[in-house]
């Protein structure tokens, strides 16, 4: 692997480059817990060829998403739900958006 591409790595939000330890501490939580929002199907780190859990810094913000839920009384797995329905409303809103904008102003 080229050092330019190591290094566009650094950028990519996706690329899973913390371990289970490192993604709990800069959360500010536990590897257990970053476990539990993995079993419930909330995020799914990818796995190193020897099978350890790696994180990205998307599914760290996501992580941190829930464990504030969590730090405010709500058990883990409502949290979970929570954060899911709050991004498929997201992806609702922004996607009727995009229609409401096509029908408005259709193509030329």
């Amino acid at each position: 692997m080229t050092a330019e591409v190591s290094f566009g790595r650094l950028d990519d939000e996706d690329y899973p480059a913390y371990t289970i330890g490192r993604a709990a501490e800069m959360i500010g939580t536990n590897p257990g817990f970053l476990r539990a929002i993995g079993d419930a199907r909330l995020i799914t780190p990818l796995r190193s060829e020897g099978g350890h859990r790696r994180y990205s810094r998307y599914q760290l913000r996501i992580a941190a998403r829930v464990r504030e839920l969590v730090d405010q009384g709500t058990a883990i797995d409502t949290a979970c739900r929570i954060v899911a329905l709050q991004d498929q409303l997201e992806e609702a809103l922004t996607r009727n958006a995009q229609l409401c904008t096509r029908t408005h102003h259709p193509a030329a």
